[in-house]
């Protein structure tokens, strides 16, 4: 998956790279080029590495619930007991 991902991003950026080269020649095919390499970073390359990276961890951890929120409290309180001499 690693490397799938890799190599859309890179034929994303090469794709707009030669776009914009070609741009002053043929406008149409360079709008195309650029437009398909920032389909290719945003729809395909992104939502494949957030799915990767985000295999086997919890959602409801990064929520923002009452639980969570007396957990950063208790966190808090023992930072500025520590603090205090």
């Amino acid at each position: 998956m690693k490397y799938v991902i890799i190599l859309i991003v890179l034929a994303s950026f090469s794709a707009i790279i030669y776009g914009f080269t070609i741009q002053e020649t043929n406008i149409a095919t360079a709008n195309k080029y650029i437009g398909f390499g920032t389909v290719g970073l945003f729809l395909l390359a992104m939502p494949l590495f957030l799915f990767k990276a985000s295999k086997g961890k919890n959602v409801k951890d990064y929520m923002l619930t009452e639980e969570n929120i007396k957990k950063m409290q208790a966190k808090e309180d023992e930072k500025t007991k520590r603090q205090e001499p």
